[in-house]
C-alpha cells in the first residue's frame, strides 16, 4: 500500500488546528512512499533503525527533519549525529553523554527527549519517575552544551482500554509539567511532549501531547519482515 493521502490530509488538518506536530513513521517503508508524502509538503519523518535512517537520509531531500524514535544504542549515535533533528528515546545518562560528545564533534546542538516508561508492559524502554529526576539533576550539574533536552516521550500500553491508555498519558503529562520546572540552568525549550500513535493519538492530544508519531494510518501496515 502506498501513502493514504486522504488520511494524511485529514490527520494533518486535525493536528495543525491544535498545534500538534505530526511525525510520519516511515520505518520499513520504501523511499518512494516517503517521496510521495514529501511531495504533499510533509517534512517530519521518524525512523527506528540507524542503518535504515542513514541510508534514507543519503537518498532523500536534505530539508527533511529526521526523528530517531527507536531504542538507540550509544555506539550508534555517531552515525546519525551529523543530521538528526530530534532523538526521542533517551533513557540513560550514558546515552545523553554520548549524544553530547558526538554533537560536539559535528559542531551541532542536538535536541532530545527523555523517554519515560508509562506502559504496563515490560517490553517498553524508558525511565521511571525517580530515574527521570536523577537524569535531569545530572544533566543540570554536567552542563552539557551540545545537547538540549526539549521534553519527554512515552508509549502507552498496547490496549483497547482507552481509559487505561488515557491514565498513562495523563501521568506522563503530569511528569512533563513537573520536569519543566526543574530545568533551572540549561535554557532548554522544554516544550515537546511526544505521545500518541496511530491507535491512540486522539486520546494523547486530548491529554496534552504536542507531537504524535503516526505510521500505519498514513503508510498502511508495516513490513513485518523487518
Amino acid at each position: 500500500m502506498a501513502v493514504n493521502t486522504e488520511a494524511y490530509q485529514t490527520v494533518k488538518q486535525e493536528l495543525d488546528a491544535k498545534q500538534v506536530t505530526l511525525v510520519a513513521v516511515s520505518k520499513t517503508k520504501p523511499v518512494e512512499d516517503i517521496v510521495e508524502l514529501y511531495d504533499s509538503g510533509h517534512r517530519d519523518f521518524g525512523e527506528n533503525y540507524v542503518q535504515e535512517l542513514v541510508d534514507k537520509q543519503a537518498a532523500l531531500p536534505k530539508d527533511i527533519r529526521w526523528h530517531f524514535i527507536g531504542h538507540l544504542q550509544s555506539n550508534k549515535v555517531k552515525y546519525i549525529a551529523p543530521f538528526v533533528q530530534l532523538i526521542h528515546g533517551v533513557d540513560s545518562l550514558k546515552l545523553l553523554k554520548e549524544i553530547n560528545k558526538e554533537a560536539g564533534k559535528n559542531n551541532r546542538i542536538i535536541d532530545v527527549l527523555l523517554q519515560v516508561h508509562i506502559a504496563q508492559e515490560e517490553t517498553k524502554f524508558g525511565l521511571n519517575e525517580e530515574e527521570l529526576n536523577l537524569i535531569i539533576q545530572e544533566f543540570e550539574n554536567l552542563k552539557m552544551t551540545n545537547v538540549r533536552v526539549c521534553g519527554l516521550m512515552g508509549m502507552a500500553s498496547f490496549s483497547d482500554d482507552l481509559e487505561k491508555v488515557r491514565s498513562e498519558f495523563r501521568y506522563l503529562k503530569m511528569l512533563f509539567n513537573k520536569s519543566a520546572d526543574k530545568f533551572t540552568i540549561h535554557p532548554s525549550p522544554f516544550t515537546i511532549l511526544s505521545m500518541g500513535m496511530s491507535g491512540d493519538y486522539k486520546v494523547a492530544v486530548e491529554e496534552g501531547s504536542t507531537m504524535v508519531r503516526i505510521g500505519s494510518l498514513l503508510f498502511g501496515a508495516r513490513n513485518s519482515s523487518k
